[in-house]
């Protein structure tokens, strides 16, 4: 009867047949890998480019994205819009990684029961957007979204948005001291036909200021939801930002020989 010949040396078998030999070099591989991949990031500043336009949300904006959250917006509509043909010509230009650097947490998302939010700001106008959020069957027929027209008459209770902006500014989000101490006056100011919003405008670049909710007398969650709305993909010019597609090779050569 043949017997099989024994093995001799370090051989792929031998490792498979030992748990503990193929687990220990499992870990080797994979610290390894994970050293490779994350010690880069120490010695750099930033892993996104910044691109130009790009600031930190008002006061305003910041309370409605809070109650975007809060109502659970995110679990339907995404914020990223894919390179693939049919988004793009769903949706709008591709998002960029700098637009949603100021984002904690960001809303990126992969669950589609509505349509991507990611470029919506400037789509629609205030008016839409009420009554799109008080009866979305009154504007899209086809629409599974629930009401929120009690957002109309709730009064906004942001609270103290300088702890909101100073907890920000801790992890990365350039507000300055000047945004930190008028907050409060920035986030009313906004809402406000009235107020003077010059200072505002000039420390948040491409901020809209007027009455969003259709009612100038008061300051509801309305006014702050749909001010986040109306803000979203505005800030950046996506043409500009983008990576330029490089030309042919054959194209190239074909303008030199001209």
């Amino acid at each position: 009867m043949a017997t099989q010949p024994a093995e001799k040396g370090f051989s792929h078998k031998k490792i498979e047949r030992n748990v503990t030999l193929l687990g220990a070099l499992a870990l080797v591989v994979v610290t390894i890998g994970g050293i490779v991949e994350i010690a880069p990031l120490f010695w750099i500043d930033n892993t996104i480019e910044k691109v130009d336009g790009m600031r930190p949300y008002t006061p305003l904006e910041l309370a409605g994205r809070n109650i975007y959250m809060r109502e659970g917006c995110y679990t339907c509509h995404s914020q990223m819009i894919r390179p693939f043909r049919d988004e793009v010509e769903r949706y709008g230009h591709y998002s960029l990684a700098a637009e949603s650097m100021y984002d904690h947490p960001f809303q990126w998302g992969s669950k589609r029961t509505g349509p991507d939010l990611a470029r919506v700001g400037g789509r629609y106008s205030d008016e839409w957007h009420r009554a799109h959020l008080a009866d979305p069957r009154s504007v899209v027929p086809e629409s599974v979204m629930p009401p929120y027209a009690f957002l109309a008459e709730r009064e906004l209770k942001a609270g103290d948005m300088r702890k909101d902006l100073t907890a920000l500014s801790r992890v990365g989000v350039p507000y300055s001291d000047a945004d930190v101490e008028k907050a409060n006056e920035d986030l009313a100011a906004q809402a406000d036909p009235n107020a003077d919003t010059s200072d505002l405008l000039k420390r948040y670049p491409k901020a809209q200021a007027r009455d969003f909710d259709g009612d100038p007398a008061k300051l509801t969650e309305m006014d702050a939801l749909v001010a986040y709305l109306q803000m979203l993909g505005t800030l950046v010019d996506v043409e500009k930002g983008a990576p330029q597609e490089q030309p042919h090779e054959a194209t190239t050569q074909a303008e030199k020989a001209r």
